[in-house]
């Protein structure tokens, strides 16, 4: 008889819930892999604000007042946290998942995230700059 049994035998152990628990890296892909639940939630409240704006001064002003919420505040805040976790880990994780190539040779990691950081700071002036005036 030729053929693959259905399942293997043997007994194999359940692994614990909190295996991912046990190892930072495999912590810290399970914490990136959460912060896309708060990368959606700050697109969600960016533009629920966009439509508080387009609605005229008093939706806005309704709108200020719920973002001033202590929960709505201490959501922002974790969600903050975890969008820095998130650029971090994937600006890190970049060269790895995209090498790139100059003449026929690698670009260094180093250079590549460099060059990711620099750009953020340069956006993140910027924005600054038109919102501080």
């Amino acid at each position: 008889m030729t053929g693959v049994p259905a399942r293997p035998r043997g007994y194999r152990q359940q692994p614990s819930l909190w295996w991912w628990m046990h190892k930072r890296s495999y912590t810290l892909f399970i914490l990136r892999e959460l912060s896309s639940v708060f990368v959606a939630w700050f697109v969600l409240f960016l533009l629920l604000l966009v439509y508080a704006v387009a609605g005229g001064a008093e939706r806005y002003q309704s709108f200020l007042d719920s973002a001033a919420n202590p929960v709505v505040i201490g959501l922002n805040a974790v969600a903050l946290a975890f969008v820095c976790l998130h650029v971090v880990t994937w600006f890190n994780l970049t060269p790895q998942a995209m090498p790139v190539r100059v003449r026929g040779r690698r670009v260094p990691s180093a250079v590549i995230v460099g060059s990711e950081y620099l750009a953020l700071a340069i956006v993140s002036a910027f924005v600054a700059w038109l919102v501080v005036g």
